[in-house]
């Protein structure tokens, strides 16, 4: 992008009707990190929780060397829940494996449900094994959305030793958590991996049971595949 443009996107940042900021900040989708996240950062301590939430997203997929600890720093210290979960969320977009230890600290110590659950969904999107202690907690909470998270970063990670604590949830009363089930056994082949998803493959909401098909022929593709 044209240095005149990115001065434009600047001035539009420093702008006081929150609607130009919006769409200054919008306007960075196509802009490299590098000249991106520094404008980012201009808004990162906006007035408006939805611009600042938005500057918080896309330091997690405007990767630079300078999202890595302003998001760390946000997830542990920031005072409004929706900006910790935000910062959890752009965590897991980046990838880095440093993000293992803050992730797994806001899930244990973090007070709030919806941060709990971002850490969860990033823990996933780490794909890192050492998330298996983390996950299995999540499973034993007592809120449902968390239930949902903890099956799909375990199939994300691909954590076969999880397959027995989250087969019981085939006969979960809430349908997205079977479908969160039925979408991660795709990812973890083991024998009782396959006896679920043919049970699940009779589920009575539509979704549940599609996922199951879809997952038991993602997993036949893969036996071929090995055997070949």
């Amino acid at each position: 992008m044209t240095q005149p443009r990115l001065e434009q996107i600047a001035a539009q940042l420093e702008s006081d009707n929150s609607k130009d900021r919006m769409i200054a900040l919008a306007s960075l989708r196509n802009v490299p990190p590098e000249d991106a996240v520094p404008l980012i950062l201009k808004v990162l301590d906006d007035e408006s929780l939805q611009i600042r939430s938005m500057a918080v997203f896309a330091l997690g997929v405007k990767p630079t060397e300078a999202c890595y600890p302003i998001l760390v720093r946000l997830l542990e210290t920031d005072p409004d829940y929706g900006i910790r979960a935000d910062a959890a969320g752009a965590l897991g977009y980046l990838e880095d494996p440093r993000a293992f230890e803050p992730l797994s600290r806001a899930f244990y110590e973090d007070t709030d449900w919806l941060v709990r659950f971002s850490a969860a969904v990033a823990l996933g999107n780490l794909k890192d094994l050492r998330a298996h202690d983390v996950l299995i907690r999540a499973l034993e909470s007592d809120e449902i959305v968390l239930h949902q998270a903890a099956i799909a970063a375990i199939g994300e990670i691909g954590d076969i030793e999880a397959v027995d604590h989250i087969l019981r949830f085939a006969q979960s009363s809430d349908w997205l958590v079977r479908q969160r089930l039925a979408e991660a056994l795709g990812n973890l082949p083991t024998p009782k991996t396959i006896s679920a998803l043919k049970y699940l493959e009779k589920d009575s909401h539509p979704h549940v049971s599609a996922s199951a098909t879809i997952s038991l022929r993602r997993l036949e593709e893969q036996r071929l595949g090995d055997s070949k």
